[in-house]
């Protein structure tokens, strides 16, 4: 590779000779033979010989260790390589000789020292230089001035964010991942045991490859089964959260609308096979790549080059229709975008923290990774800075993160990678984490036949009504759902002609680390059919309804409203704590909450029948207090239709 001279500059030139008699350093007593060695490593790095002219420079130096030309050389090399450290060493090697001298080398003395974090000494060094000699062209000068905005960026998040106990150490994920072409966008599943990754060869060919986790080791990565690969490039992937669907991008295809598509393809014991093109909407004839999918496929998240945004790339999302299409595409507004690029969407498996990279809102001067959250009201929260040494001057690119939320991938050209981009894991500051995330699979069946039902199945924070997931299962009744740990949930499952299932994931006090198996046999709406209301609450001997439980009596009045003809008892339960009087009362006037709740949701009152039976009919021991927590409880049974 052939460097340009004039980027490095000829140190003897690029100092302002006029004001040589105002400096203590004379260039013109340097040694000779130290000058004939700065002569020939400037020939070896016009040539490209970076190694060459590096060791002639130390050369020279060796023979006047006063060649400050020689220093600022090599600060200016090592510059070139972001060698932060040696740049900077020898930057102040020349400073120290003449301090004047090298003035106009200080600013990129300030970028390494904002390469190694000491950002404030870096701010000081930019500021000086502004008010004393500030650059005369217009663009050297704008340089400038969006330095001393990033640091002093950088200053004030360290003064906000304290982060002393923070260590950030990536872990290159070794040769099983990574090799001498280039890996990146990596992808990971719910479980954690499979990782897909971009590999770009030598050729330039863009290829899906997957590696899984074998007695917790990253087995070697193969490429992608199925058809998915093909002779043009495929690149960004992701996956659902039940690993059966992945949505990409591609490039060259016939069926393209321009420079990258988004393409969608299923996992079969073949492999992955591609089964579908996005169509015009979607896809446009600018670039649309980086796709990041919901864990309950509601939402496909993605970067568009397209025109009508707020500048550069965006970041967009189609919302999943009753149809099985996904909506027109939505920018997602300027808490996210900016006149700048705006890229790399990833949703984690909370459904409620998105990662993203931007080089328009403030940061350290490149692409920053920042992460914003999902309001209570569906709406994006103010997109927050991941801060360094997450991010730092640099260009960083798109991350993914594990369900525990703290375990974060991504892709680096550090000093140990094994060729070029690297993918490496690192673990995440503890105030960027997205919620630590489990789930809950099962089928769902109809009680009688045991035959799939085709169901909605819900989750509802119970705290503040907000749904988190709602999907639907597949034609055999499977579903999937992401499990966020830290609040209670409402648990439901719908089907037109059966009753709903009623359960919870309480999670508030505590943070388990196991999955959930939850098999559901829902009963048909048929005479005598019961269920258990799980989210229907009450404070300890008291009767009026807490707030929490509205999710649920609102979809026992839907139920009811679509099924005019069902009458209903509601009847309370409670466990043998107590007098058996009091316990009759207590669950009596609880019944009886429930059906004023739904009398005045204007179900007809001839409809309901509240009953109390206490301590009767246990269905769990009364001797522990799970048992006796299971036999505090509010049922429903169909009287007639």
């Amino acid at each position: 590779m052939k460097y340009n001279r004039s980027i490095l500059m000829w140190v003897l030139f690029a100092i302002n000779i006029d004001n040589l008699n105002a400096q203590t350093y004379d260039p013109t007593k340097v040694n000779k033979k130290a000058k004939g060695y700065f002569t020939q490593a400037m020939q070896r790095f016009d040539e490209g010989n970076i190694i060459l002219a590096t060791g002639l420079l130390q050369q020279a130096i060796e023979h006047d260790k006063n060649y400050a030309e020689a220093y600022l050389a090599l600060g200016s090399i090592y510059n070139r390589l972001k060698n932060y450290k040696n740049s900077a060493a020898n930057f102040e090697k020349a400073f120290a000789i003449d301090s004047a001298f090298g003035f106009d080398y200080r600013s990129q003395y300030a970028t390494q020292l904002a390469g190694m974090g000491a950002f404030e000494k870096a701010l000081d060094i930019v500021n000086d230089i502004l008010a004393k000699k500030p650059p005369k062209q217009s663009a050297a000068l704008s340089a400038l001035q969006k330095k001393q905005q990033s640091y002093q960026f950088a200053v004030d998040y360290a003064k906000t964010h304290p982060i002393a106990n923070y260590v950030f150490a990536p872990k290159n994920l070794g040769i099983n991942i990574n090799s001498s072409a280039l890996e990146y966008l990596p992808s990971l599943s719910v479980d954690g045991n499979e990782l897909i990754f971009t590999r770009r060869s030598e050729s330039h060919d863009e290829d899906f490859y997957v590696s899984k986790k074998i007695n917790g080791e990253w087995s070697p990565a193969q490429p992608a089964e199925g058809n998915i690969n093909t002779p043009q490039n495929e690149a960004a992937l992701t996956l659902s959260a039940d690993g059966q669907w992945m949505v990409y991008s591609a490039s060259g295809r016939k069926d393209s609308y321009g420079n990258y598509d988004l393409y969608m393809a299923q996992k079969t014991p073949e492999g992955w096979v591609d089964t579908y093109h996005f169509g015009l909407g979607i896809n446009s004839d600018q670039w649309e790549s980086q796709p990041s999918l919901s864990p309950d496929r509601k939402d496909l998240y993605f970067a568009s080059r397209r025109p009508g945004g707020y500048g550069g790339i965006d970041i967009y999302v189609c919302h999943l229709q009753p149809n099985g299409y996904y909506s027109q595409p939505e920018n997602l507004g300027p808490n996210i975008n900016t006149p700048g690029d705006d890229q790399c969407p990833f949703i984690h498996a909370d459904n409620q923290t998105l990662y993203f990279t931007s080089n328009g809102l403030p940061g350290y001067g490149d692409d920053d990774l920042f992460v914003v959250r999902k309001l209570p009201n569906g709406e994006w929260g103010k997109a927050e800075n991941l801060g360094y040494p997450i991010n730092t001057i640099e260009k960083e690119g798109t991350m993914c993160i594990a369900t525990d939320g703290k375990t974060a991938y991504f892709a680096s050209d550090r000093t140990d990678s094994k060729g070029g981009l690297d993918i490496y894991t690192f673990e995440l500051r503890e105030d960027v984490r997205p919620i630590k995330t489990l789930w809950v699979k099962g089928k769902i069946t109809d009680a009688k036949t045991n035959l799939p039902v085709k169901s909605t199945v819900e989750l509802t924070n119970i705290a503040n009504k907000q749904v988190i997931s709602n999907i639907q299962t597949d034609e055999d009744g499977s579903y999937f759902m992401t499990l966020p740990v830290g609040k209670d949930y409402a648990f439901n499952v719908n089907s037109k002609g059966y009753l709903f299932y009623s359960d919870n994931f309480l999670m508030a006090g505590h943070s388990p680390d196991s999955t959930y198996q939850k098999n559901i046999a829902l009963q048909p709406v048929k005479n005598n059919a019961s269920i258990v209301l799980k989210n229907i609450f009450f404070e300890v001997n008291k009767y009026e309804l807490k707030s929490e439980s509205q999710t649920e009596l609102d979809r026992l009045v839907q139920l009811l409203n679509e099924n005019p003809a069902l009458k209903i008892e509601i009847s309370g339960y409670t466990d043998n704590v107590g007098k058996p009087s009091d316990n009759l009362l207590l669950s009596n006037n609880r019944a009886k909450a429930v059906v004023n709740y739904l009398i005045s949701k204007k179900i007809v009152a001839t409809r309901l029948v509240a009953k109390g039976y206490g301590e009767a009919n246990p269905i769990g021991d009364n001797k522990t207090e799970e048992g006796r927590a299971t036999n505090r409880r509010t049922e429903m049974k169909i009287i007639s239709q």
